[in-house]
């Protein structure tokens, strides 16, 4: 007679992630400045130049497809200090947050809305806020809650172009 002790079955195997976030390196500006470009058009995103996107790398977070394939998603995070009578500490600003039409609804947002977050809770930030033509439903769900400009750092707010009408969402860190 030959007995066997019951093994527990193998955990499932999780799918391996479809993107990889890195932050963006000068070298990422021209195919940043392509990823967005759609967005561009709608009136979602204001038109940044390649330059600027060099100039500006160490901001961007990226979504890049496995094997060092195309980037597929970027979000921009920038520290602004608070000002006399804007509260106390630093706070961050996203902007630029665009992904790929191919790659809407798979998760690559979520994920740069996770490592953003990350970054600025190490940054010590004390708040993050938005600016959305969008339903802004990404950000509602990872907390932001639509805020008034007066809690924005006034250097963004002024730098907004009140022509697009965006939403200000804010979350607290």
């Amino acid at each position: 007679m030959i007995t066997a002790s019951p093994q527990p079955a193998p955990p499932p195997s999780l799918p391996a992630p479809a993107y990889s976030v890195r932050s963006a390196r000068a070298e990422d500006a021209a195919e940043l400045a392509e990823l967005s470009r759609p967005f561009v058009r709608s009136g979602a995103l204001r038109e940044r130049s390649v330059p600027l996107y060099a100039a500006r790398a160490a901001d961007f977070l990226v979504a890049q497809a496995p094997g060092g394939g195309l980037i597929e998603g970027s979000v921009g995070l920038r520290v602004y200090p608070a000002a006399p009578g804007e509260g106390s500490g630093s706070v961050g600003v996203l902007y630029n947050f665009c992904v790929a039409g191919h790659r809407q609804g798979s998760g690559v947002g979520a994920g740069l809305l996770r490592a953003a977050l990350a970054m600025a809770h190490a940054r010590s930030l004390g708040a993050l806020f938005a600016a959305t033509t969008g339903g802004g439903g990404l950000f509602l769900r990872y907390g932001f809650a639509p805020t008034t400009t007066r809690r924005a750092p006034s250097s963004w707010v002024r730098s907004l172009d009140p022509r697009r009408n965006a939403r200000i969402l804010a979350k607290s860190l």
